[in-house]
């Protein structure tokens, strides 16, 4: 922000406390955010303290909503970078949404296969006996998984 020292009025600002209780989040939080340039405070000119304008509050609520909406913190960043500069969101939000459920979609296949590779495993072995390490093997039961019997991947 490229607002004055001048005109401050630090009455109206929060401390990272004050921000992190009154937005529901940790001053953690609020620090770590603010390392990352989503919160840009102001410098108190009498003690050096960051204020943060009340408006942060709703800064702090949006990020909470888009993490929980699979957003990262870099997404974030960008998304916040395109309101400040007077610019929809709205196409890079559509976007990378559209894209996380392709990844997700296919991290979901992935892990279907693998519970059904896991769960006929688990069948197979109630057959076998437990055996013993004999220099050539480490497990039987691992190792009598063929990979002809992954055909699921």
């Amino acid at each position: 922000m490229n607002k004055s020292i001048e005109n401050l009025d630090i009455h109206k600002m929060l401390t990272v406390t004050e921000l992190a209780r009154k937005s529901d989040t940790t001053q953690h939080a609020v620090r770590y955010y603010t390392r990352l340039g989503l919160l840009r405070p102001e410098r108190d000119p009498g003690n050096a303290y960051r204020l943060y304008h009340t408006r942060e509050i709703n800064w702090l609520r949006f990020i909470q909503q888009a993490k929980n909406l699979g957003y990262t913190l870099n997404e974030i960043k960008e998304i916040m970078h395109d309101a400040d500069n007077k610019q929809s969101p709205c196409p890079r939000v559509r976007e990378i949404l559209q894209q996380r459920i392709k990844e997700n979609r296919c991290r979901l296949d992935q892990l279907l296969s693998l519970q059904h590779r896991m769960e006929n495993a688990l069948q197979q072995w109630e057959k076998m006996p437990d055996g013993m390490p004999n220099g050539n093997s480490v497990c039987y039961l691992i190792e009598s998984i063929s990979s002809d019997a992954d055909t699921d991947k």
